[in-house]
């Protein structure tokens, strides 16, 4: 073995017998110049070159079949890593080649073999992996490319770590240990080469069995995919660098971006793999302990544990490479002292404060991206578990949970919930980079630390009562939020009443008594708010006086090196430690939010299971069987709404069911649905529903889109259902026919064409049992017996039908007829038997011919009429077809603004109440702030080695200057918030001015959604968000300004770097800017998609569930929540695209400013000088991002006041008073009408509707109008009431001019009794008086003269339409 080892080693070989002898110890293998360190890897490489041969040589003999070529194509990481590979390679052979001349020229022989065989075939490796492997993974197997990647992972790691030990322990650094480090890298490259190729062949796979699917099977997956997001298929790389963004954000530069441009999220990240995600993980915990109520915190954190743990690695490497930044600074300011440990220290600690400063930003930028992701998935469940509840919901239930509150769920507390998981990391990684801080600075002070922990403790703990204080309010701030919002959906809905009876202000004054007292909470939780964001921003001060007055008293020497660590650390976590106040903020919303959320997720549900049967046996499809049966619409077996209730219905009977009002009739239909609660008895029933509610809910859509319901269209059904509701001339007149969009709740629709649509949807559906509940109120004489005898009679043959009416002429043609009373059923007979039998009946019978003025009855039989046959109804279709228009239709697109408004909404938010004011101050004061922290670090930096000042005299001129400093951001701080106070109660008054003073088109064209959108989660956004958002983004701005400058200013050199930075900086964000803009406008048009379906379908629930869609509406939310959601995605992954780029900038200016110092000459700089400049480049990517941060961040917020600001332009109606011309005080006090050639339009580019009317009605007189549904009989009263402006003519009222006087004057002195009825939240006797007008005696006899009789409590709730 010695003549081995002294050929292969030469005279560094070992003998036992010489001088020099074997040792076969660990102490070797540290070193890798070690002959035997070198044989070690010789053999690894040898096994590499043989497992690289024996693979080419096997693919080699395999020579692929005809057709399954695949054509070789290099993308740029391939190459990338073929050159870097290569390049190493190249480097070992010609260093072998170098090695083995040498040797030649020394000693005329090769030996010793150990240093140029082992460079030789390394080369040799490192060439073969560099163009074999890159360029050919396509044609190796996957096995053994999973199994080489490993094995040569873990060598060049080894051999990677081990050259760098033996760099830092011996302070030498030569080019064998350099090519063994940069290795490392080249592997890197190599994995992720091999990583892209393995997400390649499983495409392709899935491609290949994709070709097996159908045809058609494969056009529908290809249509519902859709433009998905790049970041769904996107590499390691790519993910990391944000690379998969640069399309969108070169569209967005190109373009103005819309809805279709915006790409659609993966799948995983869909609300419906969310939701179902976490049902799944819901019903396992209920498995798990079924006794008790599964923790719904618990499933969101089980659903999404592996991204939490993900991102907290991030955030972990994040702090760790940010907290070893002091100490490379340390040696950094060692090294400009003189005191180097070897040849270049400055250069590699240059080297790795730049490769700290990338890897913490790539760490920070997918901790803030991937937790926003999550925060976006966990608000999509709770969005889609919100609406899938209401959908659920029990009566009883929904008194607790208004629409208005349940809109408040979905906008603002799921928002805040979405907005936890990002601030999540911040709870820990705090306090992480506090320990590692405190460890830095034991070092750097000594004991002293021990003080600054002291006043960290104590900031800590005087939170915690701000803290607690604050959830406190903030818990009933949301409550007050909740009851404005509440009362402002209630006047939204019900405007056209408040309108008609002149209540608008009344109404809007109790909404701002009510804003006020929101607005009292508001300005406590701002300022508990403030005073934490105090706290924390000064702690730097109070933890610096401390340490330095510590310093003192234990005489710590102070020098640059200590002083200058210690302020770089405090710098580097005053970030952190000043984000605490927003994460306890975040943390507190999100829990009252959350609480809020999960009280509703629990609410009692409506018990439905057993309700219907579905049975496909014809002889009992359609059949009802109720038993000795009690409902209760409070679920109280002592107060049963529908008694003894005993009803037997078999298949394909009419029932009719009639009574006086208030008997039971709509409860005995809501009962059958299980609307109502079954306190006592059974009830079966079997088939399928089809329902038609008394009060008509229509969809916004298209008529077609509200028949069809969705069902496939079938031309000759359809015709056949639109001949048998009368609905075809109603359509003629239609600008588009079928596909006219109605406005929300059909308010471009007569009360008889809604009822009607409703008709058309129940018919068409071909269900099993009819719920009727009058549907003939609303239409005339002649068209109610057209839709008697041609829907109920002939359309629905066959068909079981329960029919609520109170027009006798139908009730002989029935099969049975229910005649109820006080919650019960009196008798149940054919017409003719209950007729002879029933006083009551007799009674109702009588009374409806006295008021008809006939005995006649509808003779069914005798109809000549017959329906058109198919073929007939098929070519009446045909020629009936109407284009889809886009243009001219009631339903506008909600407006947005575009491109970039610069700092116009800005302006719109400071303008409010003089705001500019106070913003310039808080602005100012910043300023000072900022400039205070830099003298104190410039007086430190310029004395602390200076032999006449004495270490008191420099602490306490140190102290002085940070506290002056600290008052300025104390006034800073209560400015903001008398600003936040002033601007919002500004900016809410102008909005609800302008939404009360709006004509009624504007709420016929505008969907309740967009409305609410903005007096929800807009106006949060802008009490809560904007006004500290717009202070911490222009301070942040100063501070990292004011850091840049003071780099430049020690270091001016490298103003020639960062000023082209800075530049390219500034184009980045331009670039950003034109993207990320319009990002969030579409986030704030998609969100009203959302609130607008929530809205719709909360007023339609019973509908909804009575033809059994839910989960079709509930599909329908899932993809109205994904087109939110997307925008949201894609703005968050802007601002991280444009965060990490100008991270990169900021690390450039960073290198240059330390390798300036290292470049020139020793002495140029002091070392207190070096210190500052440092600290300040090491704060750089922190305030840079905390800059940049704030900036997005209100960018994005802004947009609510863009939002805002738009309806707050809405032209106005006429004056409620003009002054000059107001009625005398009896006016009217005859009552003539005179109609001098009236003509209304709805809109300026729709049809006349009144066309020329001239007539007079004399004072006194009771005139009827009548005419067929659609005539304009409501568009006749309501020009009356000047709810639209006459196009041409006149109406003259006892000789007044009605639109020569103010609206206020003219709708307070008219009555009206509205076709709609409508009732508000609150006691029966505030919805009799809601202006509280009248005395109680008054009201009771109103009440005798309405013949309601009344038992109950005046003060009994009453939700809005229960």
């Amino acid at each position: 073995m010695e003549g081995f080892w002294s050929i292969f080693c030469g005279g560094s070989g070992c003998s036992e017998t010489g001088g020099n002898p074997c040792i076969y110890d660990f102490e070797l293998l540290k070193d890798p110049s070690t002959c035997v360190n070198h044989f070690l890897f010789i053999c690894i490489d040898v096994l590499l070159l043989i497992m690289i041969l024996f693979v080419i040589l096997q693919r080699s003999s395999h020579k692929p079949s005809q057709g399954l070529i695949r054509v070789q194509s290099y993308s740029k990481l391939p190459l990338v890593s073929a050159i870097a590979n290569g390049s190493l390679g190249l480097i070992h052979l010609c260093s072998s080649i170098f090695i083995l001349e040498e040797n030649l020229r020394t000693t005329q022989t090769a030996l010793p073999l150990d240093w140029w065989m082992l460079e030789f075939i390394q080369g040799l490796t490192w060439l073969l992996v560099g163009f074999t492997l890159s360029l050919q993974l396509k044609k190796l197997p996957r096995a053994w490319l999973l199994m080489f990647s490993v094995v040569i992972f873990l060598i060049s790691g080894f051999l990677c770590a081990l050259s760098l030990f033996y760099a830092i322990n011996s302070r030498k650094l030569s080019l064998k240990v350099a090519l063994d480090v940069l290795s490392f890298p080249g592997v890197i490259l190599l994995l992720l080469c091999i990583h892209k190729e393995f997400k390649y062949r499983d495409r392709e796979r899935e491609n290949n069995e994709s070709l097996y699917i159908p045809l058609k099977e494969e056009s529908n997956e290809v249509d519902s995919v859709g433009y998905v997001t790049l970041f769904e298929k996107a590499g390691l790389f790519s993910r990391m660098s944000f690379w998969w963004l640069n399309p969108l954000m070169k569209r967005g530069k190109e373009i103005t971006l819309q809805d279709e441009d915006i790409p659609k999220l993966g799948k995983a990240d869909r609300a419906e793999s969310c939701y179902f995600l976490f049902i799944d993980q819901l019903n396992r915990q209920k498995q798990k302990e079924p006794s008790s109520q599964p923790s719904v915190f618990k499933t969101i954190i089980m659903c999404h544990w592996k991204e939490i743990l993900i991102s907290g690695f991030f955030a972990l490497l994040k702090v760790i490479t940010l907290s070893s930044g002091p100490l490379l600074l340390n040696s950094f300011i060692l090294v400009a002292e003189g005191h180097e440990s070897f040849k270049y220290e400055g250069y590699v600690l240059a080297i790795s404060l730049v490769f700290t400063k990338i890897v913490e930003s790539l760490a920070q930028r997918q901790w803030y991206f991937r937790t926003r992701l999550i925060g976006i998935k966990v608000r999509s469940l709770l969005i889609a578990a919100i609406y899938k509840k209401q959908l659920r919901l029990s009566n009883a239930a929904r008194l607790m949970h208004s629409g208005g509150e349940i809109m408040n769920y979905v906008n603002v507390d799921a928002n805040r919930i979405g907005e936890f998981p990002y601030w999540f990391h911040q709870t820990w990684t705090t306090s992480v980079q506090l320990c590692i801080a405190l460890v830095v600075l034991f070092r750097a002070v000594g004991l002293a630390t021990f003080a600054s922990l002291a006043v960290i403790v104590l900031t800590v703990l005087c939170n915690t009562p701000l803290a607690k204080l604050q959830h406190k309010f903030q818990r009933k701030l949301m409550v007050a939020q909740d009851e404005r919002l509440k009362a402002t959906s209630e006047a939204l809905v019900s405007m056209k009443v408040l309108k008609l009876y002149a209540w608008e202000t009344n109404f809007r004054k109790a909404i701002e008594r009510m804003r006020d007292v929101e607005l009292k909470r508001l300005s406590v939780v701002q300022l508990r708010r403030s005073y934490s964001n105090f706290l924390f921003w000064a702690s730097p001060v109070l933890v610096s006086a401390a340490s330095f007055g510590a310093c003192y008293l234990f005489d710590v020497p102070l020098h640059a090196n200590n002083v200058f660590t210690f302020v770089a650390t405090l710098r580097l976590v005053q970030d952190p430690i000043r984000t605490i106040p927003d994460v306890i903020g975040v943390v507190i919303q999100a829990k009252v939010a959350f609480t809020r959320i999960v009280k509703f997720l629990e609410a009692p549900e409506l018990q439905s299971e057993n309700t219907k049967e579905r049975c496909f046996r014809d002889n009992i499809r359609g059949s009802i069987l109720i038993n000795s049966a009690d409902f209760s619409w409070e679920d109280n077996m002592s107060k049963p709404t529908l008694k003894n209730i005993n009803l037997e219905v078999r298949p394909g009977e009419k029932v009719a069911i009639c009574g006086e009002v208030g008997s039971g009739k709509s409860t005995l239909l809501a009962a059958i649905l299980r609307e109502v609660p079954i306190t006592r008895g059974t009830i079966e029933v079997y088939g399928k529903f089809a329902y038609v509610s008394q009060t008509a809910w229509i969809q916004t859509g298209t008529i077609r889109e509200n028949i069809l319901f969705g069902s496939a269209m079938d031309a000759e059904k359809y015709q056949e259902t639109l001949h048998r509701c009368s609905l075809v001339k109603d359509l003629e007149m239609f600008p588009h026919g079928d596909l006219t969009e109605i406005g929300e709740r059909g308010v471009n629709l007569s009360g008889g064409q809604k009822q009607r649509i409703q008709l058309a949807r129940a018919l068409y559906q071909n269900a099993d049992i009819y719920l009727l509940d009058d549907p003939c109120s609303a239409v005339d004489a002649h068209t109610a017996s057209n839709l008697f005898k041609d829907y109920i009679m002939e359309g629905l043959a066959g068909k079981t039908v329960l029919l609520v009416t109170h027009q006798i002429d139908f009730l002989p043609a029935f099969d049975s007829v229910l005649l109820m009373s006080n919650g019960e059923i009196i008798q149940a007979a054919p017409y003719h038997h209950l007729l002879s039998s029933s006083q009551e009946f007799q009674d109702l019978v009588n009374a409806h011919k006295e008021t008809a003025g006939s005995d006649r009855l509808v003779d069914v039989t005798s109809s000549k009429r017959h329906s058109n046959t198919a073929t007939e109804i098929s070519k009446i279709y045909m020629e009936n077809q109407f284009e889809p228009s886009q243009g001219n239709q009631l339903i506008k697109k909600e407006e947005r603004e575009k491109g970039n408004q610069g700092f116009k909404p800005h302006l719109q938010y400071l303008n409010q109440d003089k705001g500019y004011i106070f913003f310039s101050v808080a602005s100012l004061s910043h300023l000072v702030f900022v400039i205070g922290q830099i003298f104190q670090n410039l007086w430190m930096a310029s004395n602390v080695d200076n032999p006449n000042i004495s270490s008191l005299q420099l602490i306490v001129v140190y102290l002085f200057i940070g506290f002056i400093s600290a008052c300025f951001l104390f006034i800073r701080s209560l400015v903001v918030v008398a600003m936040s106070i002033r601007s919002s109660k500004s900016l809410f008054l102008q909005l609800l001015n302008s939404l009360f003073r709006a004509p009624l088109s504007f709420y016929d064209s505008t969907p309740l959604g967009r409305i609410l959108s903005r007096v929800s989660s807009d106006l949060s956004t802008v009490d809560l968000d904007v006004p500290f958002g717009l202070i911490f983004a222009v301070g942040a701005t100063t501070t990292c300004y004011t850091n840049l400058a003071v780099i430049a200013g020690i270091t001016w050199q490298v103003l020639f770097i960062s000023l082209p930075m800075l530049y390219i900086a500034y184009r980045l964000q331009r670039y950003y800017y034109a993207t990320a803009k319009e990002l969030m406008r579409l986030n704030g048009t998609t969100k009203s998609f959302v609130a607008n379906h929530l809205s719709e379908s909360i007023a339609g629930a019973v509908t909804i569930r009575a033809f059994e869609e839910e989960d079709r509406f509930f599909a329908k939310s899932l993809d109205l929540i994904d087109v939110n959601a997307s925008p949201y995605f894609h703005t968050y992954a802007a601002n991280e695209w444009l965060m990490l780029r100008l991270e990169t900038i900021s690390a450039v200016v960073f290198a240059s400013t330390a390798l300036c110092m290292v470049v020139l000459p020793p002495g140029t700089f002091t070392s207190g000088f070096i210190g500052m400049a440092l600290s300040y480049g090491l704060s750089l990517n922190s305030s840079l991002v905390f800059a940049i941060q704030n900036q997005c961040t209100l960018a994005n917020q802004i947009i609510s006041v863009e939002r805002l600001h738009q309806y707050m332009r809405i032209p106005s109606e006429a004056p409620e008073v003009v002054e000059g011309n107001r009625p005398p005080e009896n006016w009217p006090a005859q009552g003539k009408v005179e109609l001098h050639d009236l003509k209304i339009r709805y809109r300026a580019d729709s049809p006349l509707v009144l066309r020329g009317i001239t007539c007079t009605f004399e004072g006194g007189h009771k005139i009827g109008v009548v005419g067929r549904t659609g005539s304009g009989k409501s568009t006749l009263i309501g020009a009356l009431f000047r709810l639209v402006e006459p196009a041409g003519g006149k109406i003259v009222v006892d000789g007044i001019d009605i639109c020569s006087i103010g609206l206020h004057d003219l709708r307070s002195r008219f009555g009206i009794i509205p076709q709609d009825p409508t009732l508000f939240n609150g006691t029966v006797r505030y919805n009799m008086d809601p202006l509280a007008q009248h005395s109680d005696q008054e009201i009771w006899e109103w009440t005798n003269c309405c013949l309601l009789s009344w038992e109950g409590s005046w003060e009994m709730s009453v939700e809005r339409g229960c």
